[in-house]
């Protein structure tokens, strides 16, 4: 193989990463704004009153899905993979914890914070579902490596992982709506919010078979 052959393919693997990264940036950065506006004490309005209410959730969720949406981003590179084995097995025992807090915290606000306007009952059971999932996959993730069946184990966490970055898919498929229909209703929020989850999680099984090296 050549040097610039393999310079190619160095870069290549960096494409999903970074793309992955530039996705998490919207709700990282609307999360920090918030740990900022609890940790200050900013205005409570209708739309923060719950979070003022009960902080601790929501700040235990940002400052875990922060780091498992940008770390888990660069699990994606099978080069970095190889050749950093040992640093590729912290990172994922770090975003184990980080996505088992996310994944509970995140239905624990599904559960008892009050609903903002715009949600309803299908963005609830929505967040139950996936939320649920998510959970669900992090321990099937977490039961395949002793069993050493690195293979399930990629797969699983893929799929949670998918799940957990339905935030930054969502700033995506609101953004369209609000530009040109206005704020979204319960029905309109409710498609939005679960479409956003639906294309994650079939990216993610069009990975799971079109590219295996992902997980492997």
């Amino acid at each position: 193989m050549s040097v610039v052959t393999l310079a190619a393919n160095r870069r290549s693997e960096w494409v999903v990463p970074a793309l992955l990264v530039l996705l998490s940036l919207v709700p990282a950065i609307a999360g920090t704004v918030r740990l900022v506006d609890l940790g200050l004490g900013a205005e409570v309005t209708e739309r923060n009153a719950r979070f003022f209410a009960s902080p601790l959730p929501v700040a235990l969720h940002i400052l875990a899905v922060v780091p498992y949406s940008i770390l888990g981003a660069f699990q994606f590179s099978p080069g970095l993979r190889r050749r950093h084995r040992a640093l590729h097995r912290a990172a994922g025992k770090v975003l184990l914890a980080a996505g088992f807090i996310s994944a509970l915290t995140g239905l624990w606000m599904a559960q008892f914070y009050p609903w903002p306007e715009g949600d309803g009952v299908a963005v609830y059971l929505e967040r139950i579902v996936f939320g649920g999932a998510m959970f669900l996959f992090l321990v099937l993730g977490a039961v395949a490596i002793p069993r050493r069946d690195f293979a399930g184990h990629g797969a699983w966490m893929i799929r949670a992982y998918a799940i957990g970055l339905g935030a930054g898919t969502q700033a995506l498929t609101h953004l369209p709506y609000f530009v040109f229909v206005g704020r979204p209703d319960e029905t309109a929020r409710g498609f939005l919010m679960g479409a956003g989850w639906v294309i994650n999680v079939i990216v993610a099984e069009w990975i799971l078979r079109r590219r295996p090296m992902l997980v492997l």
